[in-house]
């Protein structure tokens, strides 16, 4: 008897499922990847030799606006984001105290200024005394030896003279006295009014109001902060450059500052600082490997007249690249050279 063949049949091997050392490995690899992408887009775009380069913040130097003296605020004229003048006025302290010690001092100038008058004309009088006095001497010298005046006369004649002399020295000495009081007045009528110049707080310099630091009504010490502002007229970036590239930068090299936000529109800079001494690179370069260097710190500076042309996009925190030609034969690439405006 022939037993028939027997199908059996074969079952998928169950799939093993994933550990967890090969699901992060796996996710360590995928990230990888992404980082590796996201580097390769957002790359620098390569640069010829004799250009050094180097990532940065754009910096603005910060003023604080503060009180000269201790007061209270009386009027706020701008606030923040408004752009200042040299020599604007952007708030005022109550200076009614001040205003009454000038009046004082005013009236005690008209006071001393009337004293000196009066001097003068004593010593003017005092002046004619003398001359008077002078000629009765110098006739009763002649007389005396003819016999036609007594000998008593001539010595009252020069007591009266030296009397009339003393008189006028005195009143000399008196008016400057009476002189060196009116400069007193007028030297504290200048003070006060100064102060009350002084509590008039204006901007040394152009540029936007970062902070506004108090309100009307407050009262500030002395150097009490009401305003901080940005000086646009001395804008900067500072990078890191290793030691064979910052060896070979000068100061006043030409630069070029290409921000994050505003790629296609490299601002022109020239080298205004190099460290002297090697140091640790900031937090901000991405690699360790990097931070463990060694390297330099350079300034490149927006020029002043250049600086106009951008003022709208002053500020403090902008990341970006910094560009430095060391070599003058150098050609800047495409995407950093200058167009028309710039």
């Amino acid at each position: 008897m022939v037993v028939p063949e027997q199908k059996v049949a074969l079952r998928p091997r169950p799939r093993r499922a994933l550990g967890r050392r090969a699901w992060l490995a796996l996710l360590a690899a995928s990230a990888g990847a992404a980082g590796g992408v996201v580097w390769w887009l957002n790359r620098p775009p390569p640069v010829p030799p004799g250009i050094a380069y180097s990532n940065g913040r754009l910096e603005a130097d910060e003023i604080d606006i503060a009180t000269k003296f201790a007061g209270r605020i009386a009027a706020i004229l701008v606030d923040e984001g408004d752009w200042v003048k040299p020599g604007q006025v952007v708030a005022r302290m109550d200076t009614r105290d001040l205003e009454a010690q000038l009046a004082e001092a005013r009236a005690q100038i008209r006071q001393a200024q009337h004293v000196v008058d009066d001097t003068r004309t004593e010593l003017a009088q005092q002046g004619a005394r003398v001359r008077f006095a002078a000629q009765e001497l110098l006739r009763a010298r002649a007389l005396v030896p003819s016999g036609t005046e007594r000998r008593e006369v001539l010595d009252q004649r020069q007591s009266e003279f030296d009397q009339a002399t003393a008189a006028y020295d005195g009143t000399e000495a008196k008016i400057a006295a009476d002189e060196a009081a009116l400069i007193a007045a007028k030297h504290n009528a200048e003070v006060i009014r100064i102060h009350i110049e002084d509590n008039t707080l204006v901007a040394p310099k152009r540029g936007p109001i970062l902070y506004r630091l108090a309100n009307v009504g407050e009262v500030l010490p002395a150097g009490g902060k009401v305003y901080t502002m940005l000086d646009v007229t001395y804008v900067y970036m500072d990078v890191f450059l290793p030691t064979e590239e910052a060896g070979r930068v000068k100061v006043g090299d030409e630069a070029r500052i290409q921000l994050d936000a505003l790629p296609g529109r490299p601002i022109p800079a020239t080298v205004a600082f190099i460290a002297g001494e090697n140091q640790f690179t900031p937090k901000m370069v991405e690699t360790k490997s990097e931070r463990d260097r060694l390297m330099f710190r350079v300034r490149v500076r927006i020029a002043p007249d250049r600086l106009r042309r951008h003022e709208a996009e002053v500020r403090s925190g902008p990341p970006g690249m910094a560009y430095i030609r060391y070599d003058p034969k150098a050609e800047w690439p495409p995407f950093l050279r200058l167009g028309e405006g710039s």
